[in-house]
């Protein structure tokens, strides 16, 4: 079901006050995007349902990642993909983050801060995996926001506890049963690598340095997952998340909008936030990621060089069970009108709209 209220409505109310804004181009045509989604602005097509002959218009989606209407497919996509590189095996969630104190320098260089974090990350894990005599691998996942919209750039890391040694064979990794490493010393590791490659990169100061090195960075450590099939339940949640859904927007009206968050500083109590208009699309613009910046990663024996070889003979090893082949999910919807039938695209049109012909059919909105 449709959403009361959305992002791309703020974003159109915003009108002419985005330009103070100071966004880069690349921010205001991706909040373009959005705003046209799955309007006459985007075109669209005409599709006639195989049963009861009924036609319906529909406007074309954005398509953009950052877009809160269109993730679902992809997600679906990439859920189907993941299931079929599942090991048997415990695995863990293990999130970095970076202190607020690079939040100034996450807004003016994401592309090469946000790369830093990817590389720190599993240089910390590769290096207690080596410490074992493995190979570890770690599927990464970008976030940048707090549920406040607030700026809180981390990793949430998945990490099968398993590694390869040096004759190929599956050995278990980690030396703690619940959390796979001690977070105090991922935490120290991690912060040493950080700190190391803003040098290299020649980012920030030495009183940058030596601050960052002053504050204990957090690595937060959960439990392993249940089983492999609640790592893809799990991942289905965060992959193609964006940094508010329409769902979350409670009220809006000709200068403010209302939106749920937790407030995890108070138990994750649920609370109600109202921003203007032009504070809400700001925040949502410091999420939006440089283009082609790529936000999940995967590295180690869950890379994509590993993925072709190794990672079957390590599913073999262990005894994996091969996944039933799934019919992939089709992309015509079911027709509203009779239930029965599915839609067939008969006619597709641009930006001036449907031909006359088609006016007079039902008009709804989908991808």
């Amino acid at each position: 079901m449709q959403a009361r209220h959305q992002v791309r409505q703020v974003i159109e109310a915003l009108g002419g006050e985005m330009d103070e804004l100071g966004l880069n181009t690349w921010q205001l045509r991706t909040l373009s995007a959005i705003e046209h989604c799955r309007t006459p602005r985007m075109g669209g097509r005409i599709e006639q349902c195989d049963s009861c002959g009924k036609r319906h218009v529909f406007y074309n989606s954005c398509r953009n990642r950052h877009c809160p209407t269109c993730q679902g497919h992809k997600r679906e996509q990439w859920i189907q993909a993941r299931e079929a590189e599942l090991l048997p095996v415990p695995y863990y969630h293990v999130v970095f983050t970076i202190p607020s104190e690079l939040d100034t320098m996450a807004l003016h260089k994401p592309r090469e801060l946000y790369s830093i974090l990817f590389r720190s990350a599993w240089a910390t894990l590769r290096q207690f995996g080596r410490g074992q005599g493995l190979q570890l691998g770690m599927v990464a996942i970008l976030h940048t926001w707090g549920q406040n919209l607030s700026l809180h750039p981390h990793l949430h890391c998945i990490v099968p506890g398993v590694g390869v040694d040096g004759k190929g064979r599956a050995t278990k990794a980690g030396r703690d049963k619940e959390f796979l490493y001690p977070v105090k010393a991922l935490g120290k590791v991690f912060r040493a690598k950080f700190v190391a490659e803003l040098r290299l990169n020649e980012l920030g100061c030495q009183s940058l340095y030596d601050g960052l090195f002053s504050k204990d960075w957090v690595v937060y450590a959960k439990r392993p997952f249940a089983s492999p099939k609640s790592v893809i339940e799990y991942l289905g949640r965060y992959t193609h998340k964006v940094a508010i859904g329409n769902h979350r927007i409670k009220a809006l009206t000709d200068t403010h909008v209302t939106f749920t968050w937790k407030d995890y500083r108070d138990n994750g109590k649920g609370k109600l936030m109202t921003l203007t208009h032009k504070e809400f699309v700001r925040r949502f613009a410091q999420h939006i990621l440089p283009k082609r910046f790529v936000r999940i990663r995967h590295y180690g024996i869950l890379s994509s060089t590993n993925k072709r070889e190794r990672l079957p003979e390590l599913q073999r090893s262990l005894g994996a069970r091969p996944l039933p082949q799934c019919r992939p999910k089709t992309l015509k919807g079911r027709c509203p009108a009779c239930n029965r039938g599915r839609l067939r695209t008969i006619l597709q049109f641009d930006s001036r709209g449907p031909p006359p012909f088609a006016l007079m059919v039902t008009r709804d909105t989908a991808c």
